[in-house]
């Protein structure tokens, strides 16, 4: 795993030995910085990743000038490896939170510019993340999620979808508020 852009660019990630989590591929990592690229300026930006895993994609964030990045992830030694990695690297942007989603999207008060959920595929609520995350009330109002998904999901019918792009077997789907 390496970082794609930013300051950081081309340095390589080593998460933890026996990670319990599904990394987002370099390719699709690559196409989706790409369409954001284009889109935002990550000097501006606040960003929550939920169900961070390896951290693959706040590193990314933060790589690219994010004013800050809010890491979720319940999974103690995936946590331990991510904070080992931020220690490693140097970033000062990204803070790490060892907590369950759910829980994490009751009690929080701060709001995001870009909200980036890659729950695991095969997580029983994962249909109502996009649900959760609007309800939470963490995003702007001028906020984006980005859900990524497999091939076998659509959220195209859902009230706040906008627009879907696919990398090989990694989906990602955008919302936005909706009045």
């Amino acid at each position: 795993m390496r970082i794609i852009g930013g300051r950081y660019k081309g340095r390589r990630i080593v998460p933890p030995a026996g990670l319990k989590a599904r990394p987002t591929t370099d390719f699709a990592r690559e196409g989706l910085f790409n369409i954001l690229n284009n889109r935002i300026d990550f000097e501006s930006v606040i960003v929550l990743d939920l169900f961070s895993g390896t951290g693959s994609i706040s590193f990314e964030f933060a790589s690219r000038g994010a004013v800050a990045v809010h890491l979720i992830e319940k999974d103690k030694k995936n946590i331990e490896g991510i904070k080992r990695i931020i220690r490693e690297t140097g970033f000062t942007n990204i803070k790490p939170v060892h907590i369950d989603v759910k829980s994490f999207l009751k009690v929080c008060t701060f709001r995001y510019d870009i909200v980036f959920a890659d729950p695991p595929y095969d997580l029983s609520w994962f249909v109502e993340v996009p649900g959760l995350v609007f309800q939470s009330g963490v995003m702007k109002d001028d906020g984006i999620l980005i859900l990524e998904h497999p091939r076998r999901m659509s959220f195209s019918e859902h009230k706040s979808f906008y627009e879907h792009r696919s990398y090989g077997g990694v989906n990602f789907s955008f919302f936005r508020q909706q009045e």
